[in-house]
């Protein structure tokens, strides 16, 4: 007798996302399943992976990881078509870190340049991220969202301290936006609440819960994800809908296993092919808890969790 899998069915849906222009759209959400359950529904569109590159040369980078770009990382432009020309990105994901004010504290007008030289250069999407400071956020995001309007942009990230500004210009210049939150359903339902009562859409929104590497609160990452997740398919619970953002290169190469050298630690083998499993496992965790969008650093690594994205797709 032929073997019949039980097969679970959802109420909710997460909400496709659309981002790019001018041909070079991409897609992301859409399922009305748990991610990689294609034989309970509809996957219609496949997780998305950003190449992460940054306004400034990545000084603070583990020396395995800015090895792939050596040569080319001094300047975004160049960065950014190296990702797309060489390493077929789908999406560039540009950290303004520069503007930072503990980093060069570039001012707004010069990521506005930025990102107007890469628009002008690249035809896969862009997602534009600022330092993380959220005060000096909210004029930089304000500047670029203007400088890329119509462009079909992700702009992030919104936060509790700046969502109105960086919700308003979004809006204003037809831009995606991400929202995010610490690491709390309860925070992030609230936040996503609080911008769509301004007016964004809702059908706009990428949700951040924000993530952790292996090893340094992935269980907790994980488990906030998939309880996201699952309000939106089993609860039909709208505001938890939009497609999740796992930012996985900014975390994972700060800690320990993908910064010591093979010196200090003899014992754990190759610094190099430790750094690459160590984003991939991230990676490949986070989409499975229901991340739709990644942001990575490493070729390799991305290499790797899209051989996963197509054998499970």
């Amino acid at each position: 007798m032929a073997f019949t899998p039980t097969k679970e069915t959802y109420s909710g849906k997460v909400y496709p996302v659309t981002i790019g222009t001018g041909g070079g759209e991409v897609t992301l959400g859409g399922e009305n399943v748990l991610t990689f359950h294609s034989f309970e529904g509809s996957t219609p569109n496949r997780p998305l992976i950003a190449f992460e590159i940054q306004d400034v040369p990545p000084s603070d980078w583990p020396d395995n990881v800015q090895k792939p770009f050596e040569g080319i990382s001094d300047d975004p432009v160049k960065w950014a078509k190296f990702c797309q020309d060489e390493l077929k990105a789908k999406a560039i994901a540009l950290r303004l870190i520069g503007t930072h004010p503990d980093r060069e504290n570039r001012s707004p007008e010069d990521a506005a340049k930025t990102v107007k030289d890469l628009l002008s250069s690249i035809n896969v999407p862009l997602i534009i991220l600022g330092s993380n400071h959220a005060e000096k956020d909210s004029s930089v995001l304000v500047a670029v969202a203007e400088a890329a309007k119509d462009k079909n942009c992700v702009i992030g990230k919104a936060q509790e301290a700046n969502y109105k500004t960086v919700a308003a210009a979004a809006m204003a210049n037809n831009h995606k936006l991400i929202a995010m939150s610490e690491l709390d359903i309860n925070l992030s339902k609230q936040l996503n609440i609080l911008i769509t009562q301004m007016g964004f859409e809702k059908e706009r929104l990428i949700t951040d819960p924000m993530c952790s590497a292996l090893g340094y609160g992935l269980e907790y990452t994980y488990s906030v994800m998939e309880r996201i997740r699952l309000a939106a398919l089993t609860q039909n619970d709208v505001t938890m809908q939009p497609p999740m953002l796992g930012d996985v290169g900014m975390y994972v190469w700060k800690v320990k296993e993908t910064q010591a050298p093979e010196s200090d630690m003899p014992q754990w083998g190759s610094a190099e092919e430790r750094g690459i499993a160590w984003e991939a496992a991230t990676a490949t965790s986070l989409l499975i808890a229901g991340a739709e969008l990644l942001i990575m650093r490493h070729p390799k690594a991305v290499e790797a969790v899209e051989k996963v994205i197509e054998e499970l797709n």
